[in-house]
């Protein structure tokens, strides 16, 4: 996968980091290990760890790891991130947001929410599921050809999310913008 990210880099020379982990509390209480791990050239992190009871206490440890290791990261949730994080928004939703210090993402499921975050002033949108994942279960995905449909058109880079693994991105082409994942980066 990091590979795969690398080559959409180099190919699309793009400024945003091509491969993004998301905190998950259920399957990865601490993700600091992870994010060790990952490259600083090309990664960024989308802060979540909604159900963690110490959740400010993990953003901050993650935000010293993140601006240490020169990794962008991004804040989901209600929370107003700490300079120079960015704000993640769910489901395209929101107003639009003055610029914070670092990226404003979104996640979209479809066309009318990835509209909606390109609307709300999306630099960067993750599109899921594109194939099965633990994060949507019971949900087949949207597939290589449904997901190249709704992102070829956006103005915004689009990013894979969901069950993305492997050569997952060379099966998206050039309207790929990168991928998000955590499964495949806690294994891998």
């Amino acid at each position: 996968m990091v590979a795969d990210a690398r080559a959409v880099k180099r190919r699309r020379r793009c400024a945003h980091p091509t491969l993004w982990f998301f905190t998950d509390f259920r399957r990865l209480p601490d993700p600091l290990p992870v994010i060790a791990r990952l490259p600083p050239d090309i990664a960024g992190v989308v802060f979540r760890h909604d159900d963690d009871p110490a959740r400010q206490t993990t953003l901050r440890l993650v935000f010293l790891l993140c601006r240490a290791r020169r990794i962008p990261l991004v804040v989901a949730g209600d929370a107003v991130p700490t300079a120079p994080a960015g704000w993640h928004r769910r489901r395209g939703a929101g107003r639009r947001m003055p610029k914070p210090h670092g990226w404003i993402t979104a996640s979209a499921h479809d066309g009318v929410e990835l509209r909606r975050a390109v609307r709300a002033g999306a630099d960067l949108i993750f599109l899921s599921p594109l194939f099965a994942s633990a994060s949507h279960p019971g949900q087949t995905g949207l597939g290589a050809l449904r997901w190249r449909q709704l992102a070829r058109f956006s103005p915004v880079p689009v990013l894979a999310l969901g069950g993305v693994r492997g050569l997952t991105l060379r099966q998206l082409g050039s309207f790929c913008g990168g991928a998000g994942a955590i499964e495949a980066l806690i294994t891998g």
